[in-house]
């Protein structure tokens, strides 16, 4: 039996979200390097040697790496881009985390931007949508065909979170709604949400890439600015941008971080219009309580939640 080794390179801040999101696809064997442990290590151990050897303590400067294995087998090569593509989700939301860089016996980052696309397969979500990357060709039969070329934002629907928001969609779309994709990432979710029968979504991002890449996306599946709107900015920015992005909508969609929905939460209702819902994932389940929480604590009903994998969603009005 063959095995990869993956190793993915951050900072100290980003050592625990690492190894929940791994923890979240299966992956629990981890072997974890950390400068800050390797420095308290030697301070708390000095009685027992007189120097350290120079090699080893240059190959642990600045080191924050995180390292699992994977066998070389399809099912291998697919639970690895599982991970590259969450780890794409992680990147766009905590820059902070830096460097977030994945490499595979010596294979940078760079070649898996490319090649993760190989085990990017076409996926059929609910009763209702088959997600289709645009480098492949499917035939949907009875299913809605959703095009997608995710570039480096997050969302091809692979991951936990964008499923459940999808069925939920499938499940509260109804002809000529108003759709609000806070955190759009691919725009996955609103584009989605327009083929499913939606009059017309607004989408937004802190990535100002994220515009482009929902933009194009939207084309593929012909989907003009008439219909769909996408912006650059940060919900909880108090600067104005919540207010640019108006009120009233029938469903608002937030797939994004536990923290960022608590801080959501408040500001829910004044984007929904009468009756309308919001739809939160993204919520690892060790803080789906504290989320649940936060949300009844605004004023929210919870209608449903969903699980999948260890990652939560709610339904709420």
């Amino acid at each position: 039996m063959k095995w990869l080794a993956l190793h993915i390179d951050t900072s100290p801040a980003g050592l625990e979200p690492v190894e929940n999101l791994l923890s979240a696809l299966g992956i629990d064997s981890l072997v974890i390097e950390d400068e800050g442990d390797f420095r308290r290590f030697l301070e708390q151990n000095q009685q027992y040697w007189d120097y350290v050897d120079e090699k080893l303590d240059h190959s642990m400067a600045g080191k924050c790496r995180i390292t699992f294995y994977a066998e070389e087998n399809p099912e291998g090569f697919a639970q690895v881009a599982a991970a590259r593509i969450a780890l794409a989700e992680l990147k766009r939301d905590h820059p902070d985390y830096a460097p977030l860089l994945m490499s595979v016996d010596g294979l940078e980052d760079a070649d898996w931007e490319n090649n993760w696309k190989a085990f990017y397969k076409p996926m059929e979500i609910g009763e209702r949508l088959i997600v289709i990357p645009d480098w492949e060709e499917a035939d949907p039969g009875e299913r809605v065909a959703l095009r997608l070329n995710p570039g480096l934002a997050f969302g091809t629907g692979s991951h936990a979170t964008t499923r459940l928001c999808l069925a939920a969609l499938e499940r509260r779309v109804r002809p000529g709604m108003r759709v609000l994709d806070l955190g759009c990432g691919s725009g996955i979710l609103s584009i989605a949400a327009l083929l499913l029968g939606a009059g017309s979504a607004c989408a937004c991002d802190v990535d100002e890439k994220a515009v482009d890449i929902a933009y194009e996306n939207a084309a593929l599946n012909g989907v003009g600015r008439d219909r769909y709107r996408v912006l650059s900015g940060d919900v909880l920015d108090r600067g104005g941008f919540l207010e640019s992005l108006g009120g009233g909508y029938d469903i608002v969609v937030a797939n994004i971080v536990a923290d960022v929905i608590i801080a959501l939460a408040p500001l829910a209702a004044g984007l929904l219009g009468r009756g309308g819902v919001f739809l939160c994932s993204g919520i690892i389940d060790e803080r789906s309580g504290e989320v649940r929480g936060a949300l009844e604590a605004a004023g929210l009903r919870i209608l449903e939640s969903g699980e999948d994998s260890g990652w939560s969603c709610f339904l709420c009005q």
